[in-house]
């Protein structure tokens, strides 16, 4: 099984939201694809060391007609962000421009981080995000097998009252299996302002040991299931980014 094609990231434009996963995939996704840029439509963590060369640049097309012009040979992946905002973290283009990254001549796929979670295993989006360009082929939604049973409150989702109201859970409840389904199916979680032209694929990671792939398992049923009423998912794709080979399993 390979990864990339599974997740459909060959695609020229690929964004990743949801939680539990984000970046760690979208590194992952990017060392194995030729010719690729890592960005973000939202700030994001320093990653200098998850790819051959970051550029700071407010100008990234230009920037990359300079290295074309000049022949220079780049280095790959490549990070593009438009300015350091504090020690720990870069902002992210506008989707416009992202838009035109993937347009350039000098690349072949643009990996973005196209909403933020603050490090928690579940999440619904706020009526900003996600920050979706209008050239996306492929949207990942990441959640995280841990999630379950765990309460439903900060500490484990972002925005828990977003998350309660997709799914009816109580804020302080149990996480359940279907609870997260739900998120991945739900016009108010992962599939919020995913256009109809693109290939939307549920990921369920950390994946780590039996107990986290019977769980997975049984989200996935539960996501399957609720395929006849969305027409936008044809499997669920569960990973493990700590492992040597991250694909898992895929559920059809």
């Amino acid at each position: 099984m390979e990864l990339t094609r599974e997740l459909e990231a060959d695609a020229a434009l690929t964004c990743v939201v949801g939680a539990g996963g984000k970046k760690s995939t979208l590194y992952e996704l990017a060392g194995r694809l030729e010719r690729t840029v890592v960005t973000a439509t939202v700030r994001i963590p320093i990653f200098d060391r998850e790819v051959a060369d970051v550029w700071v640049t407010d100008d990234p097309i230009a920037a990359l007609e300079r290295a074309s012009a000049d022949d220079r040979d780049l280095e790959w992946p490549l990070g593009l962000v438009p300015e350091q905002e504090r020690d720990d973290r870069y902002r992210g283009y506008d989707p416009e421009t992202v838009d035109r990254i993937a347009g350039a001549s000098a690349v072949d796929h643009v990996l973005v981080k196209a909403d933020g979670a603050r490090t928690r295993l579940l999440k619904a989006p706020n009526e900003r995000e996600p920050q979706l360009p209008s050239g996306v082929e492929t949207v990942l939604a990441i959640a995280s097998v841990d999630a379950v049973g765990r309460p439903l409150e900060e500490s484990v989702v972002h925005r828990p009252e977003r998350v309660a109201a997709a799914t009816g859970r109580a804020v302080g409840e149990p996480i359940e299996p279907a609870d997260v389904a739900t998120i991945l199916t739900s016009p108010d979680g992962g599939l919020k302002d995913v256009p109809e032209e693109a290939t939307y694929i549920p990921v369920l990671n950390m994946v780590d040991d039996d107990d986290a792939l019977e769980t997975a398992r049984e989200i996935a049923t539960h996501v399957l299931e609720k395929r006849a009423a969305t027409h936008r998912v044809s499997r669920v794709v569960l990973t493990s980014m700590l492992a040597d080979e991250p694909l898992i399993e895929i559920r059809r």
